[in-house]
């Protein structure tokens, strides 16, 4: 049946599309074709522009809707921070949160990795936040029906 909190979960699940999305299509697209067909200096200004794009949507957009559509559903659900230690759908939601916070603060020092020039660990941040939210995508998923 389709009603207002549908409407709240597809919100919810296309900005988690478009996060992962935008992550694995400069990742596994983008980077690869910049780094076959563009020098140096060309490839690092796109990634830089396209980097910083990500970041301002995702700060402006993505992370807001995130957290309002996501708050909106764990109160619908009756979720308390009490409920977040019981096992099942608490557990669940508490450990694709902690996946949520540390995907977060990796994406935000991959940002200021990039524009302190710390290449390497730049890279490091950039692959552990799409693997971190390969698990909150998991997580959400598992989340029990009830």
């Amino acid at each position: 049946m389709l009603d207002a909190w549908s409407l709240v979960r597809f919100v919810h699940v296309v900005g988690a599309i478009v996060w992962l999305g935008g992550q694995l299509t400069i990742s596994a697209l983008v980077m690869p074709a910049a780094r076959r067909r563009l020098a140096e200096p060309d490839r690092a200004a796109l990634m830089r522009v396209l980097g910083m794009r990500f970041g301002i949507a995702s700060a402006a957009v993505l992370i807001p809707l995130q957290l309002a559509t996501g708050v909106a559903l764990a109160a619908h659900k009756g979720v308390t921070w009490a409920s977040l230690a019981e096992p099942g759908y608490g557990r669940m939601l508490a450990g694709k949160l902690v996946a949520f916070v540390l995907v977060m603060l990796a994406a935000a020092l991959h940002g200021w990795a990039i524009g302190a020039g710390h290449r390497t660990l730049a890279k490091a941040l950039a692959v552990s936040s799409l693997a971190g939210s390969f698990v909150v995508v998991l997580l959400a998923t598992a989340l029990p029906v009830s």
